[in-house]
């Protein structure tokens, strides 16, 4: 086991690949009160959507089309934990190459960046950060983690300058927050 300082990562939300989409999400908005906060194409194909019953979390359960019937392929979409900011997730970055771990892919959504990695079993983990903005998902672009927080700051704040979408995360938080108080 390393003796670096593993940063904080807190256990977040899960993304489970369905059969029937619109029932799933009908099924966790009736029963658990969720509320779609986006949702589209998604690049592997299919649909995505995201739900969440906390104005401070964009989504708690993504929701994906693309599980065969009676295929044993794992629901499982990615298992994901928040870390404090930027600059740990460039940390956990720097630690999993040296650790050797199969990284899947780095990107930012706009909302918050990530790291896409697989467990020993081959089940995918996310590591995320939000950002400062929220823009209409599903929205990914590729980043290079092993450059400095401020860097990746810049660049994907210079990546959103055009998008419409794009709000302060507080203004986006109040109006999930008066939604969710219907």
């Amino acid at each position: 086991m390393s003796t670096k300082k593993i940063p904080n990562a807190q256990l977040t939300h899960f993304g489970l690949y369905c059969q029937d989409l619109d029932s799933m999400v009908e099924f966790y908005q009736r029963t658990l009160g969720l509320v779609k906060t986006d949702g589209g194409d998604y690049y592997v194909g299919g649909q995505i959507m995201f739900l969440s019953r906390n104005a401070n979390e964009h989504h708690q359960l993504v929701l994906a089309s693309g599980r065969p019937e009676d295929s044993g392929f794992s629901p499982i979409n990615q298992i994901s934990f928040r870390v404090d900011n930027l600059e740990d997730l460039c940390t956990f970055y720097a630690q999993l190459i040296d650790a050797n771990v199969q990284i899947q892919r780095t990107m930012t959504h706009g909302n918050a960046w990530s790291i896409y990695f697989f467990d020993p079993e081959g089940n995918r983990v996310e590591l995320y950060t939000p950002s400062p903005w929220y823009v209409n998902q599903p929205f990914a672009e590729p980043v290079d983690m092993s450059q400095s927080a401020e860097s990746l700051m810049r660049q994907t704040e210079d990546m959103l300058r055009e998008n419409p979408s794009k709000i302060p995360i507080e203004i986006w938080s109040e109006r999930l927050q008066k939604r969710l108080q219907g």
